[in-house]
């Protein structure tokens, strides 16, 4: 048996599909591992340099950008990789179209922002800074290079575009700390970073020696992405109020001062995120096997991932939550120490964050992925109200409270409208020892 075991797993890594698959993987892997600790780390860095109230200025340009950031992807992504490899014969047509759709969607993206923005009580060097980064949404329509490598299995190609700008930016910021520079500066970057990637990408697709794609444009093709785009563009703006509404309201009721703290303190958590979706994704394949199996089978290897992941998520919590003061200190230095509290109340999405990551394979795995908008949505909403309720009565707590109870509420309720979904919480309960 041990022979034949060997074997397979030698005839497996010899076939020429599975290295070309594991390697692109690979690459994936590595690019993503490489922007979360580069990421952490400069980012940590520039946070202390520029003190609460620039960074928080910074983020909440930031912040600001990403809520209409969705209208210049249009949904497309998954979309156009999806048709190139249907039908790789029209690359050209998916492309070219691809690419003025979504730099049409950046300029009225653009626009709607500059006519918000001038509606704002925002000072001119807020407005400014949110201008700049807001121009480098154009940049995006370079993402088209990006979905072709997809469909043909060379993300390679892609990670090193994309390992090279972050290089760039790292070392742009770490310049400007260096030289005492000006909040504008990082600004700035943000626009370099997209037009380093666009040039990158549009090199690489270059070297494939394919005609140009963006002389193409085809209307019929147009019509078919935009109609299958309908619902992924509905869900992509709710996942960006979603994301990004907490730092705007913070800033509008409390300053960008106290964005600049809550920032600070989710950033870290955000960057543990990747653990529980790393263990979920690696694990899926072996989830849908064992349903083809039984389902005890399926059922026991589900029950496996909550007992393990779940009791190491509540282990982070509070050791963050014991921890959090000299957390904070030891990063961002005295100035951030208010950071901690919000670190303190925040980790516990991280726990949510584990409970979610294992969920949502679960409804693949049953063909339920249908409740996935209802969850944005009732997300979305929960999440927006309870910022407007607790901002005011615990300040930059209450944005934190409020990210861990909407993301609560949101599964109760999922599950208490969704009566057939009940079971799996069950089973889920099963793993912590209550009896159903």
């Amino acid at each position: 048996m041990l022979v034949n075991v060997r074997e397979t797993i030698r005839t497996t890594l010899a076939h020429r599909g599975f290295r070309k698959y594991f390697a692109n993987t690979a690459w994936l892997f590595a690019e993503q591992v490489l922007r979360i600790f580069a990421g952490l780390l400069v980012g940590v860095y520039v946070a202390r340099y520029l003190g609460p109230e620039k960074f928080g200025l910074y983020s909440y340009a930031l912040a600001f950008v990403a809520l209409f950031a969705s209208v210049a992807k249009l949904g497309l992504d998954g979309i156009v990789v999806r048709d190139l490899v249907n039908t790789p014969e029209k690359r050209d047509q998916y492309m070219g179209t691809a690419f003025w759709i979504k730099l049409v969607g950046a300029i009225l993206a653009a626009i709607v922002i500059t006519v918000v923005v001038v509606m704002t009580e925002n000072d001119y060097t807020t407005k400014l800074y949110i201008g700049i980064i807001a121009s480098g949404l154009i940049f995006q329509s370079f993402e088209v290079v990006d979905f072709y490598f997809q469909s043909r299995v060379l993300s390679k190609y892609v990670s090193i575009c994309k390992i090279s700008q972050l290089l760039l930016s790292s070392l742009l910021k770490l310049y400007f700390v260096s030289v005492n520079a000006d909040l504008f500066w990082f600004v700035l970057v943000s626009v370099i970073d997209q037009a380093s990637l666009a040039a990158a990408l549009a090199y690489a697709y270059s070297k494939q020696k394919h005609d140009v794609f963006y002389t193409k444009f085809d209307k019929g093709v147009a019509r078919e992405l935009l109609i299958s785009a309908k619902p992924l563009i509905i869900s992509g703006i709710m996942v960006s109020v979603y994301s990004s509404i907490d730092r705007v309201i913070i800033k509008e009721m409390l300053g960008v001062r106290e964005v600049g703290l809550y920032v600070a303190a989710t950033g870290l958590v955000s960057a543990l995120y990747f653990v529980p979706m790393l263990i979920a994704n690696s694990l899926f394949p072996a989830i849908l096997n064992a349903k083809q199996q039984s389902e005890e089978i399926y059922n026991k290897r589900m029950a496996l991932l909550y007992k393990y992941i779940l009791p190491f998520g509540l282990l982070v919590c509070l050791a963050v939550t014991f921890f959090a003061a000299p957390i904070i200190n030891l990063l961002y230095g005295e100035n951030y120490s208010d950071s901690s509290m919000v670190l303190q109340i925040y980790i516990w999405n991280f726990l949510l964050i584990c409970f979610s990551a294992i969920f949502g394979k679960w409804l693949l795995a049953e063909n339920q992925q249908h409740v996935s908008p209802l969850l944005t949505f009732i997300g979305m909403v929960l999440n927006v109200i309870s910022n407007l309720v607790l901002i005011p009565l615990f300040a930059v707590r209450g944005a934190a409270l409020a990210a861990v109870l909407s993301q609560l509420l949101t599964f109760i309720l999922t599950f208490v409208i969704h009566k057939h979904l009940s079971k799996h919480l069950l089973d889920m309960l099963k793993t912590w020892g209550f009896k159903g």
